[in-house]
C-alpha cells in the first residue's frame, strides 16, 4: 500500500521486533512502522530500542490494540505516532508523511484516550458500577449480580451500560480487560 506512493520507499519487513531492531540499525530509515503484538521482541520494547540508539529514525506505531496500557507504553518508549490498523488509507499515508517530519501522527480515538490519561479527566465508575463490573469478573450473570447486591436485573443492566460508556466499550469482557488496565479492579 505504502509502496505505490510516489515520496515513500519501502526498504525493509520484519517479522519479530528482534529484526526490525537489526533492520532499522543497518537500513537507517526514516520511520518505521511497528505493530507492537510480535515474537521474541515486543513493539514497545523494539520501539525503545530504535529511538534509543539510533537518532533521528522516527517510528510509527500501527496496530489494531488501543488500550491505555499499549499506547503509553508506545508513547513512553518513543514513538512519534500511534495509527491504529483500521485507519482509512488516506489518512495512514498521512500519518506516515506527518511522523516522517517529526509531527504526531495519532488515530482519533487514541489522541482522545491519552489527552483523558494525561489530564485524569475520563469519566470515574461510581462505586456501585465497580461493584456490579466486581461481580461480572467473577462470571456472575446479571440476575445474580442483582440477587447479590439486592437490585433488579434492570438495574444491574442499567449499571453496565453506564460503565461501557464510561470505559468507551461495547460488550462485558471488554469493560472489566479495560477496568483491570486501568487499575479500577484487580488483575486476575
Amino acid at each position: 500500500m505504502l509502496a505505490v506512493e510516489p515520496d515513500l520507499e519501502v526498504v525493509g519487513e520484519a517479522g519479530d521486533g528482534a529484526q526490525a531492531v537489526a533492520l532499522a540499525e543497518s537500513l537507517r530509515p526514516d520511520i518505521v512502522l511497528m505493530d507492537l503484538r510480535m515474537p521474541v521482541l515486543d513493539g514497545a520494547s523494539a520501539t525503545a530500542t530504535i529511538t534509543g540508539t539510533l537518532p533521528g529514525v522516527r517510528v510509527l506505531v500501527l496496530t489494531t490494540y488501543e488500550t491505555d496500557t499499549d499506547i503509553l507504553r508506545a508513547v513512553e518508549a518513543g514513538a512519534t505516532g500511534y495509527l491504529l490498523k483500521d485507519t482509512p488509507r488516506d489518512q495512514l499515508v498521512a500519518g506516515v508523511r506527518a511522523a516522517a517530519r517529526g509531527e504526531s501522527a495519532l488515530s482519533p480515538s487514541v489522541a482522545r484516550r491519552l489527552v483523558q490519561q494525561v489530564r485524569g479527566d475520563a469519566e470515574r465508575l461510581t462505586a456501585r458500577e465497580q461493584e456490579v463490573l466486581a461481580s461480572v469478573a467473577r462470571g456472575l450473570s446479571n440476575a445474580a449480580i442483582g440477587r447479590e447486591l439486592f437490585i433488579t436485573e434492570a438495574t444491574v443492566k442499567t449499571h453496565l451500560l453506564r460503565a461501557f460508556a464510561k470505559l468507551g466499550v461495547d460488550d462485558r469482557t471488554r469493560a472489566v480487560t479495560v477496568a483491570i488496565e486501568r487499575g479500577i479492579l484487580p488483575g486476575a
